[in-house]
């Protein structure tokens, strides 16, 4: 059965949808057989991976809804072990499609249960909100990854994320683990980014993974060119910081 990972912070510019394209796609270069889910309505993820938003005819919307088969959604991508389920702007009605549905929270679990055995891992690109769609992917995942930029208030809001996690292990998915917390948008210049860092290390401890991701111009670059910064400049720091991610979770059992 894959593994599946959901990439979540409420907060919106932590670094969410570049770590879910780039995670997927060091996955597959290591030869993992690797999913994307973009599970956000601005679809940043798949633009970002290179797919045309206009040529898609049923995106993840329909699966959710059980207009279409997970089978007939999913696409490849220029990485040949890495396909996608992609996303359009559609998928921001689904919350209030849902509204009245008793298994509403349970939806995109159960679309991706056909593929289980199909996929090493499966990663989810979460909306910047603790929405019905967030809700979602945490029920589905087997961890939860929080990517914390190092900025100011960077820890404010997290508590809630962590509140949200715990309610969903009690009530929905059990299995829910924390696969860790990255460190994204580090700036080594600054004396804020360390004391974020440090601040971090200090209160979630082992859950802080080891690779941190820094500040970047190519990493900036490389979503309007629509591809991971893998592919678009792979000796960047960058892509560097993400394969060792890749490597770190492919090593690393999750925590409770």
């Amino acid at each position: 059965m894959a593994r599946i990972l959901c990439i979540a912070n409420q907060k919106g510019g932590v670094g969410k949808t570049t770590t879910a394209v780039n995670l997927a796609a060091a996955l597959a270069i290591y030869e993992k057989k690797t999913l994307l889910v973009d599970c956000d309505p601005q679809a940043n993820a798949t633009t970002g991976i290179g797919l045309d938003k206009t040529r898609l005819r049923q995106t993840l919307y329909h699966g959710l809804l059980g207009e279409a088969d997970i089978e007939d959604l999913i696409v490849g991508s220029e990485i040949a072990s890495l396909k996608v389920l992609p996303s359009r702007v559609e998928l921001i009605g689904f919350d209030i499609e849902m509204m009245a549905q008793p298994d509403r929270e349970t939806a995109l679990k159960r679309l991706l249960s056909p593929i289980g055995d199909h996929f090493e891992y499966i990663v989810i690109d979460c909306p910047p909100s603790l929405s019905l769609l967030t809700v979602n992917a945490m029920t589905a995942a087997d961890g939860l990854l929080i990517p914390l930029q190092c900025e100011f208030y960077a820890l404010e809001g997290l508590s809630q994320l962590v509140q949200t996690y715990q309610r969903i292990k009690r009530s929905l998915n059990p299995h829910l683990q924390i696969a860790g917390i990255l460190l994204t948008m580090f700036d080594k210049r600054t004396n804020l980014s360390h004391q974020v860092a440090e601040d971090a290390e200090a209160h979630f401890k082992e859950l802080v993974f080891k690779t941190i991701i820094p500040r970047n111009i190519r990493l900036s670059e490389s979503p309007s060119f629509g591809k991971p910064i893998l592919l678009y400049d792979a000796a960047s720091i960058g892509s560097q910081s993400y394969f060792a991610l890749a490597q770190e979770v492919m090593d690393r059992p999750m925590a409770n």
